[in-house]
């Protein structure tokens, strides 16, 4: 076995080791060996030493540099834009002209406030109409409801007839003639009663229809009042008091800016640097104002 390299190595790691964790120590120690012995001085009893024969204490030089605490750079920075949280266009559901005065873009308005109110016209006459009719149709049930008691009663009568007749005929006692009328007349009540019991379900459709045209026409009433759906902002002024206002015609547009929407576009390289529920912190050009909030949401 070969000696001389395996004590190389020991000396070699050992000169590094005091090279790298022992350095300090080893230039204090050049440094005292580099200055020359101070001579000796002799001095009596009596005479007290002055502070410049006292030897001074050998000085080390270090390196010192100055820590300063920041923040890990671990963020994704990325630009984007901001939005209103919710947004929405108040439109006519129906044909009329605005009788109401406009609004002014920027003003407050509260979730129920009416935006456009349009003129009814026509609408209450065709809603008392249709309440008419549908106390007309309301009305004929009782009568019908009379009809197909009758026809029953009738009913009942005939098929009493008709007992009595069989058991006449069984005993000789009538004829086949009014055995056969008395089933014809069976036949012919419950024809009625039939009938009656159609009447009277034609009434009951018939108030039906009369109420879903009273729900029609309170909806059409309904449309002409146009109101804000949540508390926001008035992005756009109101439909002017005398416009007419189509099907489908923008009356105003409503935002809402508390809270803000960032839409921030993030590269693909840092999207699993992003999570849920992460402090986020976005600094506006206008003004150069911060905001911070969190992310709520990730897209494909």
């Amino acid at each position: 076995m070969r000696i001389f390299p395996l004590l190389a190595a020991i000396a070699v790691s050992a000169l590094m080791y005091m090279a790298i964790f022992e350095r300090d120590a080893l230039l204090g120690l050049a440094q005292g060996a580099a200055q020359p012995p101070a001579p000796a001085v002799e001095a009596d009893s009596t005479d007290t030493a002055s502070p410049s024969d006292v030897a001074e204490p050998a000085r080390v030089k270090v390196v010192v540099q100055r820590s300063v605490a920041a923040p890990l750079a671990s963020a994704v920075i990325v630009r984007g834009q901001t939005t209103a949280a919710r947004q929405v266009a108040v439109k006519a559901e129906t044909s009329a002209v605005v009788v109401s005065a406009p609004l002014r873009k920027g003003a407050t308005v509260n979730a129920g406030d009416v935006l456009c109110e349009l003129d009814p016209g026509t609408r209450g006459a065709q809603q008392a109409e249709a309440q008419a009719r549908r106390d007309e149709a309301q009305s004929r049930v009782p009568e019908a409801q009379a009809r197909v008691a009758e026809a029953q009663a009738r009913l009942d009568e005939t098929l009493i007839k008709l007992n009595a007749a069989q058991k006449l005929g069984e005993g000789g006692f009538s004829s086949q003639t009014t055995l056969a009328t008395a089933e014809a007349a069976v036949a012919a009540a419950r024809a009625a009663l039939s009938s009656a019991e159609a009447g009277l379900n034609a009434a009951h459709s018939g108030i039906e229809a009369a109420e879903a045209a009273v729900a029609s026409t309170q909806a059409e009433i309904d449309r002409l009042t146009l109101t804000a759906p949540f508390e926001g902002l008035l992005e756009s002024d109101t439909a002017e008091l005398g416009s007419l206002l189509q099907t489908g015609s923008l009356c105003a547009q409503v935002i809402q800016l508390d809270p803000i929407k960032l839409v921030g576009f993030v590269p693909e390289t840092e999207v699993d640097r992003v999570s849920l529920g992460a402090q986020a912190q976005a600094r506006l050009a206008a003004g150069d104002r911060e905001i911070a909030g969190t992310v709520t949401f990730i897209s494909r």
